[in-house]
């Protein structure tokens, strides 16, 4: 099973480092959201990361970035609905209700389906699905390993995500907790629980 990273909406110091050691540790994919950031920010951070893992980030803003860094592709949300004019390249989607995945998994190279579990970054967004919900879709062909679970996971949800069809996870505040992005230096308690979770995604 596939393990994605969204990043934290803050840039911070550390932030290309341990990008770059959870890489090293097997880290399938980057997604850089930075709402309402400056370019030049995520310019830098791209340009800090080693240009081995450029093939395995993908931006939910400033589109023009993936050709200027040869990045995966682009990620469609509220905030950006339409690829640009005459794009070409991998795109992947947010979908947040059952009727939203059966219209927009067409022509994506994957979705991310939120929230599957309770949110851990926000403890007021609560899973939006029931189990017979997420059986009754994988049934119908709508969950399968073009779509990436997100919302609640850590080791204890990952190993439940097969069951349901999913082709992978989208890891957010399970890891990110596990380090204070405004004063830590020490992101060792990052890297070994990440290698738990790659444990638990079989």
């Amino acid at each position: 099973m596939k393990l994605l990273l969204l990043s934290t909406p803050d840039f911070f110091v550390e932030e290309d480092t341990i990008i770059n050691a959870l890489f090293e540790e097997g880290l399938d994919g980057f997604h850089m959201r930075k709402p309402h950031s400056e370019p030049i920010y995520s310019e830098r951070l791209l340009t800090l990361l080693p240009d081995q893992w450029h093939s395995r980030v993908v931006v939910h803003e400033h589109f023009y970035l993936k050709d200027e860094f040869q990045l995966k592709g682009i990620h469609l949300n509220p905030g950006n609905e339409q690829p640009p004019v005459n794009y070409h390249g991998h795109i992947s989607r947010s979908c947040h209700t059952i009727d939203e995945l059966r219209t927009e998994r067409q022509g994506m190279d994957y979705v991310f389906l939120s929230p599957v579990f309770d949110s851990i970054s926000n403890p007021d967004r609560k899973a939006g699905y029931t189990e017979q919900d997420l059986y009754n879709a994988a049934r119908q062909g709508l969950i399968d390993r073009k779509v990436m679970a997100a919302g609640g996971i850590n080791a204890q949800t990952l190993p439940l995500l097969a069951d349901y069809g999913f082709g992978g996870a989208v890891i957010l505040g399970d890891l990110w907790t596990r380090f204070n992005i405004h004063s830590g230096l020490d992101y060792k308690e990052v890297i070994a629980h990440f290698r738990k979770l790659r444990k638990a995604a079989g």
